[in-house]
């Protein structure tokens, strides 16, 4: 794989959309639910980026701008309204990043090719929005035969009830372990 390295490990976190301008409809609902995931996420990509067996990529909306990059994308998010939810979290030069076109963050993507490039046996997933991307990506993922990891304090959802639903549908439909950020690397 040119300009990555393949280090073959059995776990990949993904962060899903955190790169968001917020200057959407429901971005204040959404805005505090993720500002209380900050620093558990903060933690569980620092304990990825120290581990020489777990991948890091960044899997973002590209929000209808067919002609963005990801560093276009990073740029929006750190102009947006709210530059203190994205700053701790965003990927590194050298951190894989896909862009995405929908919910889940296999559809239209190269995310499963690349898994299996990886030889991913295992997936966290953290970021926004629980009752959408992250449930329709643990959907996604479980038929694709990837036991998932969902960290109930690294996920940010817009509507409690539907994030709580969301995260019993992961846990009893599609055998996600729903472990906290601090233990899901351990």
């Amino acid at each position: 794989m040119t300009g990555y390295e393949v280090v073959m490990s059995d776990t990949a976190v993904l962060v899903v959309d955190m790169l968001n301008a917020y200057r959407h409809e429901d971005a204040e609902l959404l805005a505090p639910n993720v500002a209380d995931i900050i620093d558990p996420l903060v933690e569980v990509i620092a304990r990825a980026r120290e581990s020489d067996d777990v991948d890091m990529i960044y899997v973002n909306d590209n929000y209808g701008d067919f002609t963005a990059d990801h560093n276009d994308i990073v740029r929006s998010a750190l102009e947006g309204e709210r530059p203190d939810l994205v700053k701790p979290i965003v990927p590194d030069e050298d951190c894989l990043f896909l862009e995405k076109v929908r919910h889940s963050a296999f559809y239209t993507t190269s995310l499963a090719y690349l898994l299996r490039r990886l030889e991913t046996r295992r997936l966290i997933l953290t970021g926004q929005v629980t009752e959408q991307c992250i449930l329709y990506t643990a959907l996604d993922a479980y038929i694709r035969h990837f036991p998932v990891v969902v960290p109930p304090d690294a996920v940010a959802h817009i509507d409690s009830a539907l994030g709580k639903a969301a995260m019993k549908m992961m846990q009893k439909n599609m055998s996600a372990e729903i472990v906290p950020a601090a233990d899901c690397l351990a």
